[in-house]
């Protein structure tokens, strides 16, 4: 047997706004797996290679995650946890080179989910 689905506190399925959460996460960090070394990127990855706007740019995915959790009712320490993730992937992440390799080791968007998978026990 399952077991039971809490909703959040808009009422929707907790279980699956987590799902729909990660599987944006995964499009974002892990997307696809780089031939030869096996090392899994994400369009955050790519859109880094583009200099100037493509950190900023990644940002909204990122930004819709914390928004998301705000909805869900997820304390202050918890935003402020995912901010300083969201943050750092950004401000690394403008620095050619170093922050297109720090994109593809950090990966923010499923740091940021997994905190809510813990605070959430789900």
């Amino acid at each position: 047997m399952p077991p039971p689905v809490t909703p959040d506190t808009t009422g929707r399925d907790l279980t699956r706004e987590l799902d729909q959460l990660e599987a944006i996460a995964n499009r974002m960090d892990t997307m696809f797996r780089l031939p030869i070394v096996g090392v899994r990127v994400g369009l955050d990855s790519i859109l880094g290679l583009i200099p100037g706007i493509g950190d900023t740019v990644a940002l909204a995915p990122a930004g819709y995650i914390a928004y998301r959790a705000q909805q869900m009712g997820v304390p202050n320490h918890v935003l402020a946890r995912m901010g300083v993730n969201i943050g750092v992937d950004w401000l690394v992440g403008l620095v050619p080179l170093v922050g297109d390799l720090f994109d593809v080791a950090f990966k923010a968007n499923r740091k940021n989910v997994a905190l809510l998978r813990r605070h959430f026990n789900a």
